[in-house]
């Protein structure tokens, strides 16, 4: 069991500790209004994070008992997923920066209500995090069996590391914003997501 949950805590963070454009909305709200804004901005992420990783987790438990045979080829496969994955996390953080556009208007978001909705729904845009945690139950038959604890428990650990982390972003805000949107605060997180995704891959691969 607890093995499960470490998954989904390591997991919450690989996913969570990119600083990109969703991080710099919240460090800005935090940064313009105060922290209980920003906060609520970042229980918005990890509650998007939380349903990905039980929608990756209810799946690969309804498909548990039909891809057993298959097990070692989909280690590999979802190796290769999450190693794609850091690839192009570490190519994003090396390429040239491109000056972000704002997300949401001047004003819309200032109370803890709105900042966690609008968050939510901007998180939820973006598929590939369900794809990221899918990729890491396929590799994992301790989470994605048919024990619903430890599928719980994976989720749990998933959201309660993105919640820790955006919520640092979000006293970032007031305390180190500047410091953390620029291109070498970007750089840095990025690199240190990718890293994390790659432990994964080659955790996933079966052991010969």
């Amino acid at each position: 069991m607890s093995g499960a949950f470490l998954a989904g805590l390591v997991a919450g963070y690989g996913v969570a500790i990119p600083v990109g454009a969703i991080a710099i909305l919240i460090l800005g709200l935090s940064a313009r209004t105060r922290f209980r804004v920003g906060a609520a901005a970042a229980l918005g992420v990890a509650t998007a994070d939380g349903l990905y990783a039980a929608v990756a987790a209810l799946g690969g438990a309804a498909v548990a008992g039909w891809l057993a045979p298959f097990g070692g080829p989909l280690r590999w496969v979802a190796a290769g997923v999450l190693l794609a994955l850091a690839g192009h996390g570490a190519w994003r953080a090396l390429r040239p920066a491109v000056p972000a556009r704002a997300a949401v208007g001047r004003g819309g978001l200032d109370t803890p209500a709105r900042a966690f909705t609008a968050i939510l729904a901007l998180t939820l845009l973006n598929p590939a995090t369900v794809v990221y945690f899918a990729a890491l139950i396929l590799g994992r038959g301790d989470v994605g069996g048919s024990d619903p604890r430890a599928a719980l428990l994976f989720v749990l650990g998933a959201f309660l590391a993105s919640a820790s982390w955006q919520l640092v972003i979000a006293g970032g805000g007031t305390l180190i914003g500047r410091a953390l949107t620029g291109a070498r605060g970007r750089r840095v997180t990025a690199l240190l997501s990718s890293a994390i995704i790659a432990a994964l891959a080659v955790a996933t691969l079966p052991v010969a």
